[in-house]
């Protein structure tokens, strides 16, 4: 699927008047850059000498990055405590321009942190550091009270990662503030949750998620991609469906139509981390800016396809988007 490119970069020009709204679980990503020279006398692991440390907004918050980095206007609400990982969030909030006002502080519940080590452009192990608690009623209030009183968004996305923010109250809440005024509510899900979704705009599972909430295992994708498809639209009654699939691209899906599906277009993969969030983000701020689903869905596969060539948590900016554009109608038009 193609898209007429003078349209698509007149509708990056508007992702500046977008008000996007994103909640869910906010994190900090942290990278640990070195080199290996040697193996471990003590055990077979390389032994990595660290060079630099670089901090990174993660879950909900590098989706609202995604946002800011695009020229969007992000609101972002969800729980951090007032350990040194939340205070290291606040300042990069402060730093990239994201309204943190939703952002309840929960002393007794640790800030998620995601430490990464990589050696040579290569990710060599990962350790994190997180309580996977329910929003307590204190900080649920808090949450409600700011949604309920922030009406200036055009879109709503929940970045659930399931340590605790994304609570039925919570989706009931978003779900009664968005139908009514047709606002979209965008859901990039967890597998646990599959229930809190039923009725949203669109959801973003990738592959494996899309089989597991389905109910299934082990499934060829190119036999059995509709069939979950259907089972998933005809449980949740969500209105569309994008399902993430990797290096096969990205399959968008609405009751009583065909499905469109999008080839990959990363010409080089070197992390994959964050590329939901970049989806998502993208997806929210082309609907903002008037674009069709499937218009949307075409600008959020080229943006993944840059981020993952990227090592580390990376976010794609206006001009780089529309380069990609130019890119692709160069190849499609040679």
């Amino acid at each position: 699927m193609t898209s007429e490119p003078k349209k698509l970069i007149e509708a990056i020009d508007k992702f500046p008047s977008a008000r996007i709204l994103v909640v869910g679980d906010i994190m900090l990503d942290v990278f640990l850059w070195g080199e290996v020279h040697r193996i471990s006398p003590e055990a077979p692991v390389p032994i990595v000498d660290i060079k630099r440390e670089t901090y990174h907004l993660g879950g909900a918050g590098n989706v609202a990055h995604n946002i800011s980095a695009l020229g969007g206007k992000v609101s972002l609400c969800g729980r951090i405590s007032d350990d040194a990982p939340g205070k290291k969030i606040l300042g990069l909030l402060e730093e990239k321009r994201i309204n943190g006002e939703g952002i309840v502080i929960c002393p007794e519940c640790p800030t998620t942190v995601k430490t990464r080590i990589i050696a040579h452009s290569q990710q060599v192990v990962r350790f994190d550091k997180e309580i996977k608690t329910p929003l307590d009623d204190r900080a649920w209030l808090k949450i409600s009270n700011f949604i309920e009183s922030f009406r200036e968004y055009d879109v709503i996305v929940v970045s659930d990662y399931a340590k605790g923010v994304v609570i039925e109250p919570l989706m009931e809440q978003l779900k009664s503030l968005s139908k009514p005024i047709g606002k979209p509510l965008i859901v990039d899900p967890k597998v646990s949750n599959k229930r809190l979704y039923h009725g949203v705009t669109l959801l973003t599972p990738n592959y494996s998620e899309a089989i597991q909430m389905a109910g299934y295992h082990n499934l060829n994708p190119e036999k059995d991609l509709n069939s979950i498809a259907s089972i998933l639209l005809e449980e949740l009654k969500c209105r569309f469906l994008l399902i993430t699939r990797g290096a096969e691209g990205m399959s968008l899906f609405e009751e009583g139509r065909n499905p469109i599906h999008i080839p990959a277009c990363a010409r080089k993969v070197f992390d994959v981390t964050g590329a939901g969030d970049t989806v998502v983000a993208v997806l929210a701020l082309g609907v903002a800016a008037g674009l069709p689903i499937k218009e949307a869905v075409y600008l959020a596969n080229l943006a993944a396809g840059f981020v993952v060539g990227e090592v580390g948590t990376a976010v794609i900016t206006p001009e780089q988007l529309k380069d990609l554009l130019k890119e692709e109608r160069i190849k499609l038009n040679p």
